[in-house]
């Protein structure tokens, strides 16, 4: 059983569909607020590989798309925090809260950088920080900075090693997801 391949396999069908920057787009802004697992690096690997002379371009696509999640979810956490801290009381995660709190206020604005680059769900961080009313435009631009880093990464990988880089996601891609779900666990677990 390998689920993580399977989804690698729609995604590759969703990166030679005329509707690829699109898909590109929707799931790199909405990775900044809901969606669980990062599936953007995978379209945009898979999208890059199929044109290495546009794979930078794709890459400013998906970090403008994921910047602007990251505002949406800024917002979300600015305007929540009167609905969610109740919430977060009564189940009794008003000390992890603290904790997250203590992150911003030591790490302050690097740590935007730290979740935008590593695999650790950005969602928590761009909603976080609205919550905790960290500055608009140092956010944006160091969200600029760690999600540009990112796929400009992936795009520089793929065009350097091309099918060397497919050959090796089609290898790896169940333990690389199951090694994303461990870390991801082991986050939430130890450091939130």
């Amino acid at each position: 059983m390998r689920p993580f391949h399977s989804i690698y396999n729609k995604i590759l069908d969703w990166s030679s569909s005329r509707f690829a920057i699109l898909w590109l787009s929707v799931i790199s802004f909405f990775e900044s607020v809901i969606i669980p697992l990062p599936l953007q690096d995978l379209l945009l690997a898979s999208m890059s590989l199929r044109n290495r002379s546009k794979a930078f371009y794709f890459a400013a696509i998906c970090t403008v798309a994921s910047v602007l999640g990251a505002i949406l979810g800024y917002y979300i956490g600015v305007q929540a925090e009167n609905f969610i801290m109740p919430l977060l009381i009564n189940l009794g995660y008003e000390a992890k809260f603290e904790t997250a709190q203590i992150y911003f206020q030591t790490y302050g604005i690097y740590i935007i950088l730290i979740a935008g680059f590593s695999p650790i769900p950005y969602k928590l961080f761009t909603i976080s920080a609205g919550m905790m009313s960290m500055s608009l435009f140092p956010f944006i631009v160091f969200s600029l900075i760690a999600r540009g880093s990112r796929y400009f990464l992936i795009s520089f990988i793929v065009r350097k090693f091309g099918k060397m880089a497919d050959a090796w996601l089609n290898k790896y891609i169940d333990w690389l997801g199951y090694l994303l779900i461990i870390a991801v666990a082991l986050f939430l677990w130890y450091g939130y």
